[in-house]
């Protein structure tokens, strides 16, 4: 058994204060530097993904431009590459990151599995070089990224644990109706206490 942990879009407009923050993002970004220092050697690879998206254009249609955005597919301008806000929140220890993945660039994009690394590598190829049947996943939005992260990680076969208690959501009520999702799915939902890389933990 290998194992991943992808950190899902922990991005300064994604956090308190952004363009599309969310409430506890911030303190999302601090666990997530706080589990790893305990539990990176649990993990083959780490990876890191990000909005990335064009400054110049709509993104495909991402962005709102000629009407108010209506937050399902259309959404406020944010994380335009090179900003500030698609940086990494600095409570991030983005040292402990292997792989840096890019995704909407010019295009709407949700999954991890929609971006590229920075030599033009699939999230899948990543996976396959590195041997990995396990995927933990951690970050924002739990609605959102987080979700389409982990159902497409279930989809390419990888037994997959959402730790829910480094995840953040735009609302709690689809917050938990996509934890429920995912647990139908397939997922396993945990919490970071649990989630020690163990054979048993992945039981949990």
């Amino acid at each position: 058994m290998s194992r991943a942990l992808f950190i899902i879009d922990v991005q300064n407009d994604f956090t308190e204060g952004g363009a599309l923050g969310v409430e506890g993002g911030a303190a999302v970004a601090a666990g997530i530097t706080e589990y790893l220092a305990e539990h990176r050697d649990d993990y083959a690879v780490v990876v890191a993904s990000r909005d990335w998206h064009d400054p110049d254009n709509d993104n495909g249609g991402h962005f709102a431009t000629d009407a108010a955005p209506d937050f399902v597919t259309t959404w406020p301008q944010h994380c335009m590459a090179g900003t500030p806000g698609a940086e990494y929140h600095p409570a991030l220890d983005a040292s402990q990151v292997d792989v840096h993945i890019r995704k909407g660039q010019g295009v709407p994009a949700y999954s991890i599995f929609e971006g590229t690394d920075d030599a033009g590598a699939s999230i899948t190829e990543v996976l396959t070089r590195h041997g990995v049947t396990d995927v933990d996943v951690v970050g924002i939005a739990t609605d959102y990224c987080v979700r389409a992260s982990a159902l497409d990680a279930l989809e390419h076969g990888q037994h997959v644990r959402v730790i829910r208690d480094l995840v953040a959501g735009v609302a709690a009520e689809t917050s938990d109706a996509a934890l429920a999702e995912l647990g139908h799915a397939g997922a396993a939902i945990v919490d970071s206490v649990a989630a020690s890389g163990t054979d048993e933990a992945a039981g949990a």
